[in-house]
């Protein structure tokens, strides 16, 4: 089975708490089946599991950090809100979701630093 760098972060905190997944589950108020999807990344983690999490775990602010982190690099769908875009903002995003898939690293690559260079030339 394949997990996310969530599951693998809840698994670890599940074993050091000696907690199955049904514990985890009740915990956060969802199934198991529902638990497992968003382990293995067949769905985002809820953002309202954060608090919920670091409460009942009583992690520190780095596990927090962490856990953050790791629900940031789990995501595999994102939502874009396009109703204040221009028209060119919105073919650029359909373009954009449109060629996603067949997108190679070093494509992905020079678009984020196209991005970033436009982003810090703003400040």
């Amino acid at each position: 089975m394949s997990y996310t760098s969530f599951g693998e972060f809840m698994r670890v905190l599940r074993v050091k708490n000696h907690e199955v997944m049904g514990d985890v589950a009740r915990m956060l108020g969802v199934t198991v089946p529902f638990l497992s999807a968003v382990e293995n990344g067949k769905k985002n983690v809820p953002i309202e599991w954060i608090d919920k999490i670091v409460e009942y775990y009583n992690l520190d602010d780095d596990m927090k950090k962490e856990l953050i982190e790791v629900i940031d690099e789990s995501k595999t769908q994102y939502k874009l809100i396009t109703k204040n875009s221009s028209l060119n903002q919105r073919k650029v995003a359909f373009q954009f979701a449109r060629s996603f898939d067949g997108m190679d690293d070093e494509t992905a690559i020079r678009i984020m630093n196209l991005l970033k260079n436009k982003k810090e030339g703003s400040d």
